[in-house]
């Protein structure tokens, strides 16, 4: 079913180009045209973290009044080339519904960047949420980081590495837990062209790799993928969650039948959500873990 909905989607795509409306593509025409779940908004859009375009976010927030709430930043994916948070609304909006205050961050992308850049750019998001998410109900000790794909990576990266968040200047415990959907953890010598233009001038490849800072500070992980994934395939999710639970964090880890790559990202939405619970139960993780990981029960990292 998916598969077919994304045949007419590319299909409504090319159609509108035949009418000269460019920039459509089939998910940010699934996000105009999907319904959305009713119990979150848009409270902020377009707001700047940094200098570049790019560097721009937008904040969704559960309907009901929130004070103290958990921070959820998510980061999409594109193979660190593509994407636009403009076309991932519906997943922020989810997550918002859930009782998260969401932060749904831009960043720069290939050819503009490589690695690490896309990092920096993810913690510098962060630096923004610790110093103005307490207006709109969120509370800057208990963020949670979730992504899908290149997301997932970018996600997981900033919770293992604590390098990125102390030179944003945030204090790496603040971040309780992390989700990754489908995401590349283990991937290296690097034999794909992505990983080589992204990734291949990298002085140290190693220090690229999440599951080489899977130890016993790492923050609770939900790593999730899909049996039929042959893009990001399932054992990135297996091998990172193995060494996570080598250094005794805990983990839950779900490979969910029949789902390939792009499914678990569209099982967030109202449309598929029947598919697989990956909604439900990475919300149900990252709740736990954001109200129990107190912040002075955290060792420095």
């Amino acid at each position: 079913m998916i598969r077919v909905l994304v045949a007419v989607l590319s299909f409504g795509c090319l159609l509108l180009s035949t009418l000269g409306m460019s920039g459509c593509s089939p998910l940010a025409l699934f996000d105009a045209l999907g319904p959305r779940d009713a119990g979150a908004r848009l409270s902020l859009r377009d707001v700047a973290y940094g200098e570049d375009p790019r560097q721009r976010l937008d904040v969704f927030t559960p309907i009901t009044d929130v004070t103290n709430a958990p921070v959820l930043v998510f980061f999409y994916g594109g193979s660190w080339k593509n994407g636009s948070k403009d076309d991932y609304a519906f997943a922020a909006q989810a997550l918002a519904a859930q009782g998260f205050v969401t932060v749904l961050p831009d960043y720069r992308l290939y050819p503009q960047v490589r690695f690490p850049d896309f990092l920096d750019d993810g913690a510098r998001a962060i630096a923004w949420v610790r110093d103005n998410i307490a207006a709109y109900g969120g509370d800057p000790k208990k963020i949670v980081l979730a992504g899908h794909s290149a997301g997932a990576y970018n996600a997981v990266m900033l919770g293992l590495d604590p390098s990125y968040l102390r030179r944003a200047g945030v204090d790496p415990r603040v971040i309780r837990a992390v989700a990754g959907l489908s995401g590349p953890y283990d991937f290296f010598p690097f034999d794909q062209a992505t990983s080589v233009d992204v990734f291949g001038q990298a002085s140290d490849p190693q220090a690229t790799q999440p599951v080489n800072f899977a130890g016993p500070n790492a923050p609770p992980a939900f790593l999730a993928t899909g049996d039929a994934d042959t893009t990001v395939r399932p054992r990135n999710t297996k091998s990172l969650a193995a060494r996570l639970r080598e250094a005794r964090v805990p983990v839950q880890e779900r490979v969910y039948a029949g789902l390939d790559h792009a499914d678990t990202l569209l099982a967030l939405s109202i449309t598929f959500r029947s598919k697989a619970p990956v909604l439900s139960e990475m919300a149900a993780f990252l709740h736990q873990h954001a109200e129990r990981r107190q912040l002075s029960s955290v060792r420095m990292r």
